[in-house]
């Protein structure tokens, strides 16, 4: 392919052409370049190499042999089924293959054409129980030649994210064909001093292991690099976000001058914590500085993160500026805004709630109140981004549980104000390295202490019959009940399992008031649902994960979690959370019927720590892969092969060494980090709205 380069349209490389590139299209891949950079998901090891492996490469069962015999085997089920016996000079095999039906094409021919006897295969799959004989669940097959094949077997092979019409055989052929021919096209960005500092491959030697390593080991260096080189350009590209935003002056000033933030502290009649001190502290000092406040405060539930948000807020209503207050849900949104109201009663500031259950002609009439400067905070949900609501001067963005929002929200949010400052929340305690990677162009304030006189709520798993008596206690002592249902995408068959328990319990108990919440009931029926159960007039509310974030009902002294073992630790810590918070003593039962070791683990942790940060360290030595604590992989920085948790120590080294260079290059201007610079725009200019600024 004469004069073909990494941004060649992918149907001209050889083996392509339009109708496949159409098919890879749908992995994203429509140059060579992006071929290059679609990575194995996983691993196989078809060598015969005893070396100890690694968790992401797998062993596969390999037979080679001479066919002795072949034949349909005939079954009613919708697949056809194909038999083959093989032989080599040690033993038998009987290798199976499933192949589905379409009308009347028979979709064994290639089959009964290739399994000739006499030939020889090597046959690639599972290797299914049985005593007598060794069987094969057959995934992959090639003729053998004395010479084998470089790319399919006698090797580490990858394993591709693949689709309909794309198979793994033409993904390894076409990916070994490019990286053969174009690998050492690309050229290295990470700065040649860090390459020779963590002894790591070049780019080419890199990618081309990384796809077809000729052994552990290499594609252990291949990985390590590929890894780094994620969280490296991800920390790098915050850092130019952060010059970017040092950059910027806000169009507004503060001063401290307390006619609000003295009584607000007066009314709460309590003494803040040495945490809420030092986050509050933090927050002030970044709102009086020239540039925006760009900062997450991050808490374990109930450590009283809302009055410090709320102090903020009135620093900016002090100034004469506006504060808005965006949480991921309407319950969640219009709880904050009644505590505003209850906690600010007796001040001059005008508190209102816009969501999209409210009617079009009062929202009309508030929209016109926050334009002139009439409203002092605005709390609502995704309603407060939308283009028709403009403020008169927005001087502080407050978004409850960042992770329930993107980049592009929180930046529309922000922008209500021209580069207003911005103070996230989140009670979803995160470790260092996941705050590295999801809020690095944040600063971190932590609030790790609870206000005195909470009791931590007493955790342990239990028996449905175990839960139903611990229920029918706290009734009788004046407590209320959460009985909480794994409903998490909120299907039909969910809802109706919800339903069928609730109307169960109300049946078996007719004189205990009970009520029902899920996510996609009518706004109003929510509302009426929580304000029953705040109200005390229902004691039981069967629920589902709708209540995780933020509802704070005083009374509520037990939560009853169902199929516990459905649920991630952050969603159970958090479930937790909604229990303990007046001056009942309160409990939390984990109820699981059926549990895997990783479940009962997760569990066990669950039962045994009752602060979010130590949970979660736990969580990371538990799962290593995927979501912890709730965190998922972040809607716009994901990762390709990298882990924040699994990965961790590789994350730390990429954090040491973007501090050393941003130290030295805060803007990466020179001429040495250039190349670094134009990958990092090519990347996330988009994602993160970089601007070259030289």
């Amino acid at each position: 392919m004469p004069n073909a380069s990494l941004s060649t349209d992918i149907k001209y490389l050889k083996g392509v052409g339009p109708i496949k590139a159409k098919f890879l299209a749908q992995l994203e891949i429509k140059t060579i370049k992006d071929l290059l950079y679609h990575y194995p998901y996983r691993w196989s090891d078809r060598s015969n190499s005893n070396e100890s492996l690694p968790e992401y490469l797998q062993k596969d069962f390999i037979f080679i042999g001479e066919v002795i015999s072949a034949s349909q085997v005939y079954v009613s089920a919708p697949v056809s089924l194909f038999k083959v016996i093989l032989r080599n000079q040690r033993e038998q095999a009987e290798a199976l293959f499933f192949r589905k039906r379409k009308g009347r094409f028979d979709p064994l021919i290639p089959l009964k054409k290739d399994f000739i006897p006499g030939k020889k295969f090597v046959l690639i799959g599972e290797k299914e129980p049985d005593f007598l004989k060794i069987k094969i669940k057959v995934s992959e097959y090639y003729p053998y030649t004395i010479s084998g094949s470089s790319v399919h077997f006698d090797r580490i092979i990858p394993v591709y994210r693949s689709c309909a019409g794309i198979s793994q055989k033409f993904l390894r052929e076409i990916s070994y064909s490019a990286l053969r021919d174009f690998a050492e096209m690309e050229n290295d960005f990470i700065p040649s001093e860090i390459l020779i500092k963590r002894g790591f491959l070049s780019l080419s030697e890199s990618l081309k292991n990384l796809h077809f390593p000729s052994s552990a080991l290499e594609l252990k260096k291949a990985r390590e690099r590929a890894v780094y080189e994620e969280f490296f350009l991800m920390l790098c590209a915050w850092g130019l976000k952060k010059a970017q935003n040092s950059l910027y002056k806000k169009p507004r000033k503060y001063e401290v001058k307390k006619h609000l933030l003295t009584p607000f502290k007066e009314k709460l009649g309590f003494e803040f914590t040495s945490g809420q001190k030092k986050a509050i502290n933090e927050i002030f000092k970044d709102m009086t500085s020239p540039h925006p406040m760009s900062r997450l405060l991050q808490g374990d539930v109930g450590c009283g993160k809302t009055v410090v948000a709320l102090s903020a807020a009135l620093l900016a209503c002090e100034n004469a500026h506006q504060a808005a207050f965006m949480a991921p849900t309407e319950i969640l949104a219009r709880q904050h805004y009644e505590t505003f109201l209850s906690l600010l009663s007796g001040l001059p500031v005008r508190i209102a709630l816009l969501t999209s259950s409210i009617k079009s002609s009062e929202k009309e009439i508030l929209k016109e109140k926050v334009r002139r400067g009439e409203i002092d905070i605005l709390v609502g949900t995704h309603s407060l981004i939308e283009k028709e609501i403009n403020f008169k001067s927005l001087g502080l963005a407050i978004i409850d549980e960042q992770h329930k929002f993107g980049v592009r929200q929180r930046s529309a949010l922000r922008q209500k104000g021209f580069d207003a400052d911005m103070l996230i929340m989140t009670a979803t305690p995160i470790p260092r390295t996941l705050a590295l990677s999801l809020y690095g162009d944040l600063d971190i304030s932590q609030i790790k202490d609870i206000p005195p006189g909470r009791k931590p709520v007493k955790t342990f798993t239990a028996s449905k019959e175990e839960a139903e008596n611990k229920l029918l206690e706290e009734i009788k002592k004046g407590g209320q009940v959460y009985i909480v249902f794994p409903a998490i995408e909120e299907t039909l068959s969910e809802i109706k399992s919800v339903k069928k328990e609730f109307e169960k319990f109300s049946s078996a108990y007719p004189n205990i008031k009970s009520g029902i919440i899920y996510g996609t009931m009518k706004p109003a029926d929510k509302e009426k649902a929580m304000k029953d159960f705040a109200q005390g007039k229902t004691k039981v509310l069967f629920a589902t994960q709708v209540v995780e974030v933020g509802l704070d009902i005083k009374n509520a002294s037990l939560m009853i979690i169902q199929n516990a073992e459905r649920f991630g630790l952050a969603s159970l810590h958090q479930l937790r959370g909604r229990v303990g918070r007046g001056q009942r003593e309160s409990f939390c039962l984990a109820v699981s019927e059926t549990v895997s070791d990783k479940s009962q683990e997760r569990l066990k942790a669950f039962c045994k720590f009752s602060d979010g940060f130590s949970l979660s360290e736990e969580d990371a030595k538990l799962r290593g892969h995927g979501e912890i604590l709730g965190v998922k992989q972040h809607g716009d920085l994901e990762f390709l092969i990298a882990d924040p948790y699994h990965d961790r120590e590789i994350l730390l080294k990429a954090a040491e060494d973007k501090e050393e260079l941003f130290y030295r290059d805060p803007n990466l201007s020179s001429y040495e980090n250039a190349a670094l610079k134009k990958k990092i725009l090519e990347i996330y200019s988009e994602k993160l709205k970089l601007i070259d600024a030289g």
